[in-house]
């Protein structure tokens, strides 16, 4: 029994002996992967472009920018060039070899351009005080206010977008000259002083400052006006000069309704006086183009003037502060 017990028991510890080492391999093992470094994995950061869509979006923006820019450019460079430059090529160039403000001279000599820029800026105010202030109190009635009718009120503003301004334009004239105001200035601007674009753009502006600042000020006692004074306007600063840029755009570049209005050559405006430089037999290009950048830079004036409150506009959309 004990030499049995005796064999028994080495051979035990020689079988534990052997299975000892398999824990020891498995350690190696485990050791050796957390020594090898992590792989990385690649993840798509959010808003981080690739080189490819880098490229991609340039090479777009530079396709946009030169559709959108370069006849802008084009008219600028004959309008500078002077008449010893050959215009109608078949190698066109964009710098003026001989430059000169020669053409911009002959403007005035041939329509009576100041007159006609200062009728222009006259149809152009009235349009614009008129889109703030009626379109403003409109949007505010729509959007702030409670009364009857006011959901097919807005739906009649709806419809007037998709109606083109062409359909009603024979109505606008026997208006017009119903009222007295044929040829004449305030005939010319008084269809655009609100616009039913503006309005909805007012309405959604107004929309967006929350109602509890309504109910808090008619709790204090305010009244329509005065919510709308200092509650409303202060949060809604961008959205006007949005409208205050378009109605001088359209009041501006405004040609077909102007000449059907207009009848003397002294109350012309610039887009409609412009026509006077295309002669009956021969057309300068260069004084044309010349003629396009004056009525151009009006334009670029007001919006370099409002372009920080333009873009607080667009992404308008509450109350800040």
């Amino acid at each position: 029994m004990t030499n049995t017990t005796s064999t028994t028991e080495p051979a035990l510890r020689g079988a534990a002996g052997a299975a000892a080492p398999a824990p020891d391999v498995a350690g190696a093992t485990d050791a050796g992967r957390a020594s090898r470094p992590p792989r990385k994995r690649r993840r798509a950061a959010w808003g981080v472009m690739s080189t490819r869509e880098k490229v991609l979006r340039y090479v777009l923006l530079v396709v946009v920018l030169f559709i959108t820019i370069g006849p802008f450019l084009w008219q600028l460079s004959t309008s500078l060039k002077g008449t010893g430059e050959d215009i109608y090529t078949a190698n066109p160039s964009f710098i003026p070899t001989q430059p000169t403000f020669g053409n911009y001279l002959r403007v005035g000599e041939a329509i009576p351009v100041f007159g006609y820029i200062g009728n222009s800026l006259v149809v152009a105010a009235i349009d614009v005080l008129g889109n703030i202030l009626f379109a403003t109190l409109a949007g505010f009635a729509l959007a702030r206010l409670q009364w009857r009718f006011r959901k097919a009120v807005l739906g009649l503003f709806l419809a007037t977008l998709v109606l083109p301004g062409e359909a009603t334009i024979i109505s606008q004239f026997v208006t017009v000259k119903d009222l007295g105001l044929a040829d004449s200035l305030v005939g010319v601007a008084l269809p655009g002083m609100i616009a039913a674009l503006n309005v909805l753009l007012m309405f959604n502006a107004f929309r967006q400052i929350p109602e509890e600042i309504d109910q808090a000020a008619v709790m204090d006692g305010a009244n329509a006006l005065q919510r709308l004074r200092y509650i409303s306007l202060p949060a809604v600063q961008g959205t006007i000069a949005v409208i205050a840029i378009f109605s001088f755009i359209g009041a501006w570049d405004d040609f077909l309704w102007p000449l059907i209005v207009l009848q003397s050559p002294d109350k012309l405006t610039l887009t409609v006086g412009l026509q006077y430089l295309q002669g009956t037999f021969a057309t300068d290009q260069r004084m044309i183009a010349a003629g396009t950048m004056i009525a151009f830079i009006p334009i670029a004036v007001i919006f370099a003037i409002l372009q920080r409150f333009f873009f607080k506009g667009v992404e308008e959309g509450g109350v800040k502060g």
